[in-house]
């Protein structure tokens, strides 16, 4: 049994691919039943993890399993194995719980140190929890995750002056329009990111703000919280000319926004600039929109390279996160190293239980024929003794010297620790 982590992100794989593996928190828990179906002569310990930027699959299983997987995985997203292969890594043991730890701790997100992702794989445990495809292993790693997670936040600045995609996207409006206060903004959706957007765009006092969602009550709660009108996701093409920017963030697999209500909004606006910014994986805006004139739209992707670091004091904080990372790694491989003797324990309580009963069983015997207990109790002692130590006898007497040697000193641990005397054999001796 092995850990192994298989996935594709923002720095392997272009957004449009990244949204054919994209899954919604409801589809998480059947997915993963498919996997355990697809692998079912050895079903694993499995659990997903997919957001915008990316898509993870996490296996406790014999390390056999990472090429159907492979294969399962790619049929997910409807292309073949050796294109995805392309796109993909695969991480085994330590490097997949080092993998684990620092997406955890935002190490390995567009934004460095952004809080988001913790939530997100906590999300990700209970589903595959819900699912039935937890395991004790996968537990384990997940746990120890979100606590090294913890200890980087409370003990770093890692998530200090960190610039959210949210507030990425403020920075670029601010460079197409002379002044925020004067533009019309449209959110379409009303999830966590939309709400961390309109907040960002909120404290620059725009004009007018709308929040378009597919149900209407949950965007007039969030229009309500910041002002803003509450529109039906069906009336965004029709009113789409109203609006300098846009910025959407939805769970739909297929774009909201398309070519066509674009160039109708660009004809109404005469060609003035519109602002758009397309959080969602899949794509919510077609990207052909990018195509046209007086339009300047932006992907996940595109806002990665305006998110900056702090430098210096920055780098002192990975560094630092870093080697938290690096002793929780340590720790978890040594418990999964543990984990591979429980089999030999159980066998061994197994077998120890049968000799135990097995004496006891002729105590009993001997009792009832009216047998002296001292006597009884000797026999008792000295046959569970005998059981014990015979296959070690066995060992040492068949051995030849240099296995004897090394099989006495192993011995010698196990049975004799704390004891004097010799712990090794002559080398000539003859047993």
């Amino acid at each position: 049994m092995s850990v192994f982590a298989l996935g594709l992100n923002h720095t392997t794989a272009p957004v449009d691919l990244r949204g054919r593996f994209a899954l919604a928190p409801e589809q998480l828990g059947p997915t993963l039943r498919s996997l355990r179906e697809r692998l079912s002569l050895a079903p694993p310990e499995a659990a997903l993890v997919s957001t915008c930027n990316r898509t993870e699959l996490y296996c406790a299983a014999p390390l056999e399993a990472v090429r159907p997987a492979m294969d399962w995985l790619a049929g997910l997203g409807g292309i073949a194995s050796a294109r995805l292969a392309d796109h993909t890594y695969v991480l085994e043991r330590e490097r997949a719980a080092r993998h684990a730890f620092r997406v955890a701790s935002g190490l390995d997100s567009m934004v460095l140190g952004e809080p988001q992702i913790l939530g997100q794989m906590k999300q990700a445990v209970r589903e595959a929890d819900a699912a039935g495809t937890l395991g004790t292993t996968l537990h384990q790693l997940f746990q120890r995750s979100f606590a090294v997670a913890k200890e980087v936040r409370t003990s770093t600045e890692i998530g200090s002056h960190s610039i959210s995609m949210a507030a990425a996207a403020v920075r670029l409006a601010a460079q197409l329009f002379e002044d925020l206060r004067e533009i019309r903004i449209l959110f379409v959706g009303a999830g966590e990111m939309i709400e961390l957007a309109a907040t960002h765009f909120a404290a620059r006092n725009p004009r007018a703000m709308a929040v378009a969602n597919r149900t209407l009550e949950r965007g007039e709660k969030l229009a309500t919280h910041f002002g803003a009108e509450a529109m039906r996701l069906a009336d965004v093409p029709q009113r789409l000319h109203e609006f300098d920017a846009v910025v959407s963030c939805t769970a739909s697999t297929v774009p909201i926004i398309g070519l066509g209500a674009v160039e109708r909004a660009l004809k109404s606006r005469r060609h003035r600039p519109m602002f758009m910014v397309d959080l969602a994986v899949p794509r919510d805006i077609e990207p052909e929109v990018a195509q046209l004139d007086d339009i300047y739209l932006y992907t996940v992707d595109d806002l990665s390279a305006v998110v900056q670091t702090a430098g210096e004091k920055r780098q002192a904080a990975v560094a630092q996160a870093e080697a938290i990372i690096e002793t929780g790694v340590q720790s978890f491989v040594h418990w999964l190293d543990q984990r591979a003797t429980v089999p030999l324990i159980r066998a061994l309580n197994t077998q120890a239980d049968a000799w135990r009963a097995a004496e006891i069983a002729r105590a009993r015997k001997l009792l009832a024929k009216g047998a002296d207990i001292d006597s009884v109790l000797e026999a008792l002692s000295r046959g569970l003794t005998q059981k014990m130590l015979h296959g070690t006898m066995a060992e040492l007497n068949s051995a030849d010297a240099e296995q004897r040697q090394q099989l006495a000193q192993t011995v010698s641990r196990l049975f004799l620790r704390g004891a004097s005397g010799p712990t090794t054999l002559p080398a000539d001796e003859d047993r």
